[in-house]
C-alpha cells in the first residue's frame, strides 16, 4: 500500500479515515477538497486543479481523500489500493451536519450552516454517484486492492487489526 485513494459520500467520513491511515501508514495525505477550493471560497481553475492533481499522482506514495468524478479514474489508474466508504445516506447526511462550525484540516474554511445544494448533492449521491464509482470500481478490479467498508464499525476494526 503506497498509492491510496478514499473516496465515498460527503459526510461518511472518509477525511478521517484517511488521517488515522496516514497515522498508521506515515504516508503524505493530500486533501482534494484543499486543492479544489481557495480560502475565499472560490475555487482554482479546472486545468490548475487537474495539473496539481497530476503532481501528486506521479510521487512514489500518498494517500488522496476525495470524490471528484471527473478525476476519479486518474486517480484509479495511478493507486495501487482503494478505500470506498459506501455508508448509509442517514449517516452521510448526520456526519455532514456534525462537522458545522468546526475548524477541519481537509477544508479551508469553517461551515456555517448545511448548505441546502450540498445536502441535495448528498441525497443525491447513491443514485447519481455511487453506480458510476461502483462501475469504475469494476474495471480496476483485477489491478487494485479495492476495500469496501458499509458502516463506521467496520472502519474502526480495520484499524484495530
Amino acid at each position: 500500500m503506497k498509492k491510496v485513494i478514499v473516496i465515498g459520500s460527503p459526510g461518511a467520513g472518509k477525511s478521517t479515515f484517511a488521517r488515522k491511515l496516514r497515522d498508521k501508514t506515515n504516508l503524505p495525505l493530500y486533501y482534494l477538497d484543499m486543492l479544489w477550493h481557495k480560502t475565499d471560497k472560490t475555487n482554482i481553475s479546472k486545468e490548475e486543479f487537474d495539473m496539481r492533481l497530476y503532481e501528486i499522482t506521479q510521487k512514489d506514495f500518498w494517500i488522496i481523500d476525495g470524490n471528484y468524478q471527473r478525476t476519479l479514474e486518474m486517480r484509479l489508474q495511478a493507486c495501487d489500493t482503494v478505500f470506498l466508504l459506501d455508508f448509509p445516506l442517514e449517516v452521510c447526511l448526520a456526519g455532514a451536519e456534525s462537522r458545522i462550525h468546526k475548524k477541519r484540516e481537509d477544508m479551508p474554511w469553517i461551515e456555517s450552516e448545511f448548505d441546502e445544494e450540498f445536502k441535495q448533492w448528498i441525497l443525491g449521491f447513491p443514485k447519481n454517484q455511487l453506480p458510476k464509482i461502483y462501475a469504475l470500481l469494476e474495471k480496476y478490479k483485477d489491478d487494485k486492492e479495492i476495500i469496501t467498508f458499509k458502516s463506521r464499525e467496520e472502519t474502526d476494526a480495520y484499524f484495530e487489526q
